[in-house]
């Protein structure tokens, strides 16, 4: 239709219309007309769209809901990885952070004035929302802070979320992506369960589990009718440099509310950490009258360069923290004091206390985190003591009730040996941390197997805590190379292995060697390395041989690989008995680079992906285009550039184009690098 016809005319005024009433209803809470002219205007645009198909636009706001439930949810690659926060339980824990992250600048560069801008810690799930050209694309839940799922259809119904953004200024801008947490307000929760009791349902436990569980609902129609809000706490621009857009964490907040999202009104620009103080002790009472659940306050460094110079640790970026609230406490008795030797070899003390009910679970072991920490909590055996769950998961001994001391209570020194393998252990220079340094020592193997065969390393299903133990107390695995070498005669000898058992176990380990380079070098369990840091690691080293030979500066140079990672990959990588350990896994077929192009390896792979077409789009985390191709077919698929109703699948990268849109069209099923590569080890 030509759009200068009165009905696209029309359309398009209803629908701007629509969308500031939107905005100042939902997001300004300043509401321009009344429910009844609002309902009058969507049932004209939806009427005319009906008879006019072709005038809907994506950022329709009759497009919120959609028709046809899901059948399921994609994975989704994070453009940006959504990182976690550390948390800090009080003032001094917050100071404590401070003085962190100014270790970490060399003197020159400390800032002369330093601001921070501390925002409410709004309790629900965190999205993240990508918009191309101004117009929303993509919705994802944030996963593992590197894969997500995509709910976009789900986002579309959060009405203080838009659909099409406010671009003035921002015209040159091909894409925004936005982070923020979509929540349930307490009126809305109250409501849900209210109406679940009437009708026999389980009742949701608390918002921030009803908003997760809303997000993940198949039918979107389910989602729109909860009501599930929405704020905007981050702007990145992707391929450009933020500063030129905004300069700080203050100036993208007011970027994001001149875009139209909805930024908690309650953020505040401090001077000094006094002043984030006083937000906190504010907010400590005044929360209980907020009309949605907070449990902390996030604090930020306020400008972005000076968050560019501090980087990221393994897990957290070193600018912000979340000061959290105290959690629930409960008092219990200490009946003993036990060591835990991890898979690193450092050694953890454990109050072993009277069970205990907190925050919905029985409690029965709590982290004494130190020697330190015991000598500063003063914690003896019998003694009574509050504990609580750190942010709400970890138990932890907050304090002694001394008064209640009895007589007999019996001090606690950590041992000078390894409680598992009588070694002497060590305490290096500025580090709380006792460890044993003995790479035999049977409590270090056997958590770095636990580690290697967990399901975010190789995945080796069969292989549990039980059966390591027995494994290593045997002396049939000595390193986690050593897996691969165990027969099914081995096997068959253990408690609770029959010959079958023992077949199907054999299999699973030989499985293994097809996961992915980054899988493999998280599985090593090199200390710092977590899952996310590992994958960040193998997209810039594709191969265990680039790894080896990079320079510190190179591994440190990683996007949100700090020096403290950097180091110690660098140094694991030096080892001898770590070079002999890649070697051995290496001569045994494991990937230890992004694509393997063995002819042997060729000629066994089963052609489960004959008569399969595929057609691959956008840019994939590690793989290249060409190395995805050449894995495709050597698996019997096919590979074109066209996508047509004969096309089996969609592999979706970043920055994927039209063809995403078409395959949607089409209900051709989506796979990620992660799902394509699971599709591919199966052969």
């Amino acid at each position: 239709m030509n759009q200068n016809q009165p009905e696209a005319k029309r359309v398009s005024e209803l629908r701007q219309l629509l969308q500031k009433a939107s905005y100042a209803y939902y997001v300004l809470d300043r509401p321009i007309m009344e429910d009844t002219v609002y309902d009058q205007l969507y049932r004209e645009l939806q009427k005319i769209e009906t008879e006019y198909p072709e005038l809907i636009a994506p950022d329709s706001p009759t497009q919120r809901v959609g028709e046809k439930p899901a059948t399921h949810f994609t994975s989704v690659p994070h453009n940006i990885p959504l990182y976690s926060l550390e948390n800090a339980f009080n003032l001094s824990e917050l100071a404590s952070w401070e003085q962190r992250w100014r270790r970490h600048l060399p003197p020159q560069q400390f800032p002369n004035q330093v601001e921070y801008v501390a925002e409410l810690k709004i309790d629900g799930a965190a999205l993240a929302l990508t918009y191309h050209h101004g117009l929303l694309v993509r919705g994802a839940t944030r996963g593992d802070g590197i894969i997500g799922e995509d709910i976009t259809p789900n986002v579309r119904t959060i009405r203080s979320i838009p659909l099409g953004l406010n671009f003035d200024g921002l015209d040159n801008i091909d894409k925004i992506e936005v982070r923020g947490e979509a929540f349930l307000p307490l009126g809305v929760f109250k409501q849900i369960n209210e109406e679940r009791q009437k009708a026999k349902e389980q009742l949701f436990a608390n918002p921030r589990n009803a908003a997760s569980g809303t997000l993940r609902q198949l039918d979107s129609r389910i989602v729109g009718r909860r009501k599930l809000d929405f704020f905007a706490y981050t702007l990145h621009i992707p391929g450009q440099d933020d500063t030129s857009i905004a300069n700080t964490q203050w100036e993208a907040l007011q970027l994001l509310q001149k875009l139209g999202f909805r930024v908690n009104p309650h953020h505040q620009l401090c001077s000094t950490l006094a002043e984030v103080g006083d937000y906190y002790k504010y907010w400590d009472t005044e929360r209980l009258n907020l009309p949605y659940m907070t449990d902390g306050v996030v604090v930020k460094l306020n400008d972005f360069k000076l968050q560019e110079q501090l980087g990221f640790t393994q897990k957290f970026p070193r600018w912000a923290i979340a000061l959290k609230y105290p959690a629930e406490e409960a008092p219990t008795r200490v009946e003993n004091i036990t060591v835990n030797v991890g898979r690193t070899g450092t050694l953890t003390p454990l109050a072993e206390m009277i069970p205990v009910q907190l925050a919905g679970t029985t409690v029965s072991r709590a982290t004494l985190h130190n020697s330190d920490r015991i000598a500063e909590l003063d914690i003896r055996i019998g003694d009574t003591v509050i504990v609580r769950k750190a942010g709400e998961i970890i138990p932890e001994v907050v304090r002694v009730i001394a008064e209640l001391r009895p007589p007999d209570a019996q001090p606690f020194i950590m041992p000078t040996k390894c409680p598992v393998c009588g070694q002497m252990v060590v305490r290096e220079s500025g580090e709380a941390a006792i460890r044993c340094v003995n790479a035999s020592c049977a409590a270090i193997l056997k958590g770095g197997l636990e580690h290697w065969v967990s399901r975010d390393a190789l995945d080796i299903r069969g292989v549990g805590e039980k059966l390591v133990h027995q494994l290593v107390d045997k002396g049939l695995v000595h390193s986690v190379a050593d897996l691969y070498d165990l027969t099914c005669e081995q096997l068959s000898d253990l408690e609770r292995m029959g010959s079958k058992s023992a077949q199907k176990l054999v299999q699973a380990i030989a499985k293994s060697k097809a996961q992915p380079w980054s899988r493999v070098l998280y599985g090593l369990g090199i200390r710092h390395v977590g899952n996310v840091n590992a994958q960040l690691l193998t997209q810039k080293f594709t191969s265990v041989e680039l790894l080896v030979t990079a320079k510190q500066s190179d591994i440190e140079s990683v996007y949100g690989i700090g020096p403290e990672i950097a180091q110690s990959v660098y140094q694991w990588l030096r080892i001898s008995a770590n070079q002999t350990l890649i070697s051995r896994l290496e001569a045994r077929g494991l990937q230890l680079a992004t694509i393997t192009t063995d002819a042997q390896t060729i000629e066994e792979k089963n052609q489960l992906l004959a008569g399969k077409t595929f057609v691959i789009t956008g840019t994939l985390p590690t793989l290249k285009r060409d190395e995805a191709k050449v894995l495709i077919q050597q698996a019997g698929g096919k590979v074109t550039d066209t996508l047509s109703k004969k096309t089996d699948f969609l592999v979706v990268g970043a920055e994927a184009g039209s063809k995403l849109d078409k395959a949607r069209d089409l209900a051709i099923p989506l796979l990620n690098e992660e799902q394509l590569l699971e599709m591919l080890k199966d052969q």
